[in-house]
């Protein structure tokens, strides 16, 4: 039924995991080592942390089929649309899929979660891919 290789969706729901994870800096100018600070700028957005690039990355490259099912499981998850409802979710996002796409997606808050709940609905799971592997 998902065109989606589900080793790239799990790619994508950790990467958009991590991105939700992040937090504005705390502080600009630390002047110290990472190891002193506990490593807690791990989860500090900024132009050094590749994670909300990755993510656009791994979204833009993914066909335009590709996203458009991708838009549709994160309804899906997110309560749009009913599991009985998944063609008329293809249709709308093959109707509104455009140059934003990516944006919206990435802009979405809990995108990893929606997209994991997604699947689950239609009976796949991400399970057999360890972050390890990826």
């Amino acid at each position: 039924m998902l065109t989606i290789p589900l080793e790239k969706l799990a790619y994508i729901i950790i990467k958009a995991r991590e991105y939700d994870a992040e937090v504005p800096p705390v502080d600009e100018e630390p002047g110290s080592n990472p190891s002193d600070d506990a490593d807690r700028d791990v989860l500090e957005e900024g132009s050094e942390n590749p994670t909300y690039q990755e993510l656009v990355d791994a979204i833009n490259g993914l066909s335009d089929l590709e996203r458009i099912e991708l838009l549709a499981l994160t309804w899906l998850g997110r309560g749009d649309y009913a599991k009985e409802e998944w063609r008329e979710a293809l249709r709308e996002a093959r109707r509104v899929h455009d140059a934003k796409e990516t944006d919206y997606l990435v802009g979405t808050p809990l995108l990893g979660d929606y997209i994991e709940e997604g699947l689950s609905q239609l009976g796949y799971s991400i399970n057999d891919y360890e972050i390890g592997r990826l």
